[in-house]
C-alpha cells in the first residue's frame, strides 16, 4: 500500500512539474501575411525568460519597442523579459535583438532572423522594427508557457500602402479615454498607422476649445436620444462628454508610441449643430439650436456669408493644430444642404461680392462652399498642414492639394486620382464597419443597415483596374469607418470591426496577387485566439460564416 502511495506521488509530481514546463510554439503565417517566410535549416530558437530584449544604446524610440515587446510577450506566455541596452545588439547570444538597418528599403519594412542563437528584428526605422515585432507577438501562442520554440526562418515583409487606417466616430456617441486607447492597442496589432478621429457632429461637440468653451459645455451634450432609426420615441436620457486638451494630448502620445498618427475630423460648414447650439449666431438664422438627438443630416449649418464664421473656424483651428502634430486635418465638407444659403441675405451678398456664378450641374451654392473650403485650406497651409475632405469636395472646384477621402463608392476616388488630387479609399461598400456582417441580421446588433461580409471587405482593391499608370501613386491606401449611431458601448464597437479589420489588414499591407481568401481564413483562428486572449468582443460566426 505505501510503494502505491509512494507511485502515486511520483506521478502526480511528474505531471505538475511537465504542467509548469509547457513549451509551446510559434507560427510565423500571422496576419496580414509577411511578403515572405523562408525556413532556415537549424534547431529552433528557444524562447525563455532568461532572454533579454537588446536594442542600440541612446535610442529612445528602439528602448520603447523594446519595452513593448516584453509586454506583448508577457502577456501572450507569462513569461518576464528583461531589456538591455546595447553598443552591440548582436553582443551575447540566446537573445531577442532590435536593429536599425538603413540598408533596407522602406520605412515600414521589417526583417526578422530567427536562428538557434537568437532572433533579431530589423527595420530601416523603428517603426518597420515595431510592425516586426508585431509579427512575432502574433506568431506566440496565446497559452501560458516557460518555453516557446521559434523555427529557424527569415521573415521579410513591407506594407503595400502608406495609409493604413481606421476611423472612429466619437460625435454620436461619446467613449472614454480606455476605450480609444484600446482602439489604437486593436490598430497596432494589426499594423495600421492612421486613427481618423470624428470629434464634432450635429449631435455633439467632442474637443474642448479654450477660447470657445461653450462648444464643450454646450455642445458637448445632447438631452436625449431617438430610439432605433429615427422612431419617434427618444430615451430622454441625457449624453455627452467630451475629451479635455490634456486627455487628447495624453491620447495622442499614446497613439504616437505605437507609431499611429491622429487625423482629428472638425466636420464643416454641415454636421455643426453642437458648435451651433453653443453659438447661435454662427447660423444662418441665428437659432435658438439644440444639439440633435436625431441621426442624419439637418439644414442648419455655418453660415459663410459672416466674417465672424471665418473667424470662428481659424480659432478653433489654431488651437486643434497645437494638439495634433499631424500633417493632416479633415475638414469633412460632406453632407451640407445649402437651403439656408440659398435664403440667407449674408451668404447672397457674398456670392455677389465674389462674382461666383452656377456653372454647369454645379450651383453657385456649392461654388460658395468651394470658396469656404479653399479659404481653410489656405489657412491650414500657412500653418504647414493640409487638409482631407469628403468626396463632395469634387463637386466644389477644390485645389488638389486637398487630399479626398471617397466613401460614396470607389468612382469618387478614382476620379478625385485622375484629377490630381490623393485619395484615401473608404467606400460605404464594404468598408463602412457599421453596416451589419451578415445578411442574416435578425441575431446581429442593430446596425444602421447593409451588409459587408468578411470577403467583402477581403476582395476589395483600393486601386480601380482602369485607372492610368501615372495616376495610380494617388491612392494613397485605405480606411474602414465605425459611425456610431447605433453603437453605444465599446463591446460592440469591437464586435463591428473584429475579425473585418483582419480582412482589411491584408488589403492594407500584403500585393492584390498574394491575397488568397480560403488561405486568409485558415489563419484566423489563431488571431480570433489572441483577441479571446486580451477579452476583446469579436463576431465567432464570421470565421465560418462563408457569405
Amino acid at each position: 500500500m505505501r510503494i502505491r502511495r509512494f507511485l502515486a506521488c511520483v506521478v502526480t509530481a511528474l505531471v505538475a512539474l511537465a504542467a509548469t514546463a509547457i513549451t509551446g510554439r510559434a507560427d510565423y503565417w500571422v496576419i496580414p501575411l509577411p511578403n515572405s517566410i523562408n525556413g532556415i535549416k537549424g534547431a529552433d530558437f528557444k524562447l525563455t525568460d532568461q532572454c533579454l530584449v537588446n536594442y542600440p544604446t541612446g535610442n529612445r524610440d528602439m528602448e520603447r519597442n523594446a519595452v513593448m515587446l516584453s509586454q506583448y510577450i508577457q502577456e501572450m506566455t507569462g513569461m518576464h523579459l528583461s531589456t538591455r541596452p546595447t553598443l552591440n545588439s548582436r553582443d551575447k547570444a540566446g537573445n531577442i535583438s532590435l536593429l536599425i538597418d538603413a540598408t533596407m528599403s522602406g520605412d515600414e519594412a521589417y526583417n526578422i532572423l530567427v536562428t538557434a542563437k537568437g532572433v533579431e528584428i530589423s527595420g530601416r526605422t523603428p517603426a518597420g522594427v515595431f510592425y516586426g515585432l508585431q509579427v512575432l507577438r502574433k506568431s506566440l501562442p496565446a497559452v501560458e508557457a516557460q518555453t516557446v520554440a521559434l523555427p529557424s526562418a527569415q521573415v521579410t515583409g513591407n506594407p503595400r500602402f502608406g495609409y493604413r487606417g481606421m476611423h472612429l466616430d466619437c460625435s454620436r456617441h461619446f467613449f472614454g479615454v480606455e476605450t480609444v486607447k484600446r482602439y489604437l492597442d486593436i490598430m497596432a496589432l494589426h499594423g495600421m498607422n492612421r486613427l481618423h478621429w470624428h470629434l464634432t457632429d450635429d449631435q455633439g461637440w467632442r474637443v474642448e476649445i479654450k477660447k470657445y468653451p461653450r462648444l464643450a459645455e454646450v455642445g458637448g451634450w445632447r438631452n436625449s436620444t431617438t430610439l432605433g432609426h429615427n422612431s419617434p420615441v427618444n430615451d430622454g436620457i441625457r449624453h455627452g462628454g467630451y475629451y479635455t486638451q490634456e486627455e487628447i494630448r495624453d491620447i495622442v502620445r499614446y497613439a504616437a508610441d505605437r507609431y499611429i498618427t491622429i487625423i482629428p475630423e472638425i466636420d464643416m460648414p454641415g454636421h455643426m449643430l453642437g458648435a451651433l447650439a453653443a453659438y447661435p449666431q454662427l447660423g444662418c438664422t441665428g437659432g435658438p439650436y439644440e444639439v440633435w438627438g436625431l441621426w442624419g443630416v439637418t439644414d442648419d449649418i455655418l453660415c459663410v456669408g459672416k466674417d465672424e464664421t471665418l473667424t470662428f473656424v481659424k480659432d478653433v483651428l489654431d488651437e486643434v493644430i497645437q494638439l495634433f502634430p499631424g500633417e493632416y486635418i479633415h475638414i469633412g465638407g460632406d453632407e451640407s444642404p445649402r437651403v439656408r444659403w440659398e435664403q440667407c441675405p449674408l451668404c447672397q451678398q457674398r456670392i455677389q461680392q465674389l462674382g461666383i456664378r452656377a456653372k454647369g450641374k454645379q450651383s453657385a451654392e456649392a461654388l460658395l462652399q468651394g470658396w469656404f473650403t479653399t479659404q481653410v485650406q489656405q489657412y491650414l497651409a500657412e500653418h504647414g498642414r493640409r487638409i482631407i475632405g469628403w468626396d463632395e469636395l469634387l463637386g466644389c472646384d477644390v485645389d488638389t492639394t486637398a487630399t479626398i477621402m471617397s466613401w460614396r463608392g470607389a468612382e469618387p476616388g478614382a476620379q478625385g486620382a485622375t484629377l490630381g488630387h490623393d485619395v484615401i479609399m473608404t467606400p460605404v461598400g464594404p468598408l463602412y464597419f457599421d453596416y451589419y456582417q451578415t445578411s442574416d441580421t435578425w441575431s446581429e446588433p442593430t446596425s444602421f443597415g447593409g451588409c459587408n461580409t468578411l470577403k467583402k471587405v477581403y476582395d476589395f482593391e483600393p486601386v480601380a483596374a482602369d485607372l492610368p499608370a501615372d495616376k495610380r501613386h494617388h491612392i494613397l491606401g485605405a480606411q474602414a469607418n465605425v459611425w456610431t449611431e447605433y453603437i453605444t458601448c465599446e463591446p460592440q464597437i469591437q464586435y463591428q470591426i473584429l475579425p473585418r479589420m483582419a480582412a482589411l489588414a491584408e488589403v492594407q499591407w500584403i500585393q492584390p496577387e498574394d491575397k488568397d481568401y480560403q488561405d486568409f481564413k485558415a489563419r484566423l483562428p489563431h488571431l480570433a485566439d489572441i483577441y479571446k486572449h486580451y477579452g476583446w468582443t469579436y463576431r465567432a460566426k464570421s470565421l465560418v460564416d462563408e457569405e
